[in-house]
Order: structure tokens, then C-alpha cells, then sequence
């Protein structure tokens, strides 16, 4: 079992590097979830910390916990509030012609009996803006840095796929599904800032699955 490494940690947040593959609930089916493991993470606490926000099963990196109520209220706030400071990396299963820019991709729920739930562009979706610059180039591969403005769901996966015409290497939903590969999506970065007080700051680097495709630790 892969141990849960704590990036950042004071009286009232915790950042851990959450594992690729590990998902914050119990699944349906059943298997290990950080809802489970959450009790290893009291250091010394009565209570486990909770999520503050959402990161897929596959992705990995930055994952900030709340270690009490007011806490956990406030945090969430700051997410709604759009204060929040998020950087990630994806892998795009494809060349870019450009080095930067900015998706502005309304996005909606839809499902159906067969195929599950997804989202997709749609103009009378909810806003969603990310912001995106090229960080190295592998072949056929391209290491991408997202800076969302927003928090949609599947933001960064759907914006990947429509709005860069290339999607996160590894993706089953918005893309190809690899045998033994997961979707290619790792939060490197987040800055929460607070009142009063220093702004969390946590880093994560990169996994070694991304190291594995040729890619390196960007600088700065």
C-alpha cells in the first residue's frame, strides 16, 4: 500500500500527494479509498481530515484536508470563491502547434443508460476557463502546464481534448484508455491564501510514471 505523503501541514490543513489510482470514496464495488485511510492523516487529532475538493481516482499530486469543521468551511469558501491558486500537468496524447493560451469552454452534464455520465462543451454549460502553456515536447507526447480559473468537473480533461484537439494521454472517457495506463494528470501546485496568516503553498513533484515518458521536473 502506497504511503500517504504529507506535503504541507499545520493546527488546521494538511496537503498530502495523493496516489494515482487512489479514490477519495469507498468505491461500489469496494477496494481502498482515502475515506478509509483518512485516520492514518490525524497525527495526533481526534478526528481524520476531510477533502476539501475533488481529484479524479487517476489523478495525482495536490490534495488539500481540512482537520476541523471551521476549517473545512473556510477552505471551501476560498475554492468557491475562485482565491485558490491551482496548477496541474497533463499529458497530451499529441503535438501543439502553439505554446500557450486560453480555453473558455462552457461545460454540461449529460448521460446516458449506456455510456455512463461525461461532460461536455455545451453554450449553455457552466463557465470554464483554463489557462495553458506547453513545458516540454517528447515525440508524439506533450507535457502541458493548466492553470484553471475555475473548477468545473472534468474541467482540464474536456478542455484538453475539445479545446486543445488532443487529449490527456490515457484518458478511457475524453480519449484512448491505455492497457496498465492511467489518465496522465497530476496536480503539481496549489496556494491557498489566508487571512493574517502566511498562504499554504505545497508542491508536488512530478510522478515517477511521468518521468518514465522522458519528461523532467520543470524548473522554477
Amino acid at each position: 500500500m502506497t504511503d500517504l505523503t504529507i506535503l504541507y501541514e499545520d493546527a488546521e490543513a494538511l496537503v498530502i500527494d495523493k496516489p494515482a489510482g487512489l479514490p477519495l470514496d469507498r468505491p461500489r464495488a469496494g477496494g481502498m479509498s482515502l475515506e478509509e485511510r483518512a485516520y492514518e492523516l490525524r497525527l495526533g487529532f481526534s478526528r481524520s481530515p476531510s477533502p476539501v475538493h475533488r481529484l479524479d481516482q487517476d489523478t495525482s499530486g495536490c490534495l488539500l484536508l481540512a482537520r476541523h469543521p471551521r476549517a473545512l468551511k473556510r477552505y471551501s469558501a476560498a475554492f468557491e470563491a475562485r482565491t485558490v491558486g491551482k496548477t496541474y500537468w497533463g499529458v497530451v496524447d499529441g503535438t501543439l502547434d502553439e505554446d500557450r493560451g486560453t480555453i473558455s469552454l462552457n461545460l454540461s452534464k449529460i448521460s446516458s443508460e449506456r455510456d455512463g455520465w461525461r461532460m461536455i462543451p455545451a453554450r449553455a454549460g457552466k463557465a470554464a476557463i483554463t489557462h495553458w502553456r506547453v513545458l516540454d515536447r517528447q515525440g508524439a507526447l506533450t507535457l502541458v502546464e493548466f492553470t484553471p480559473e475555475t473548477g468545473r468537473t472534468h474541467q482540464i480533461r474536456v478542455h484538453a481534448a475539445a479545446g486543445l484537439g488532443h487529449a490527456l494521454l490515457g484518458d478511457p472517457v475524453y480519449g484512448k484508455k491505455l492497457p496498465g495506463k492511467r489518465t496522465m494528470l497530476h496536480a503539481a501546485r496549489l496556494v491557498i491564501p489566508r487571512d493574517g496568516k502566511p498562504p499554504i503553498d505545497a508542491h508536488a513533484p512530478m510522478p515517477a510514471d511521468f518521468r518514465a515518458l522522458g519528461f523532467a521536473e520543470p524548473a522554477g
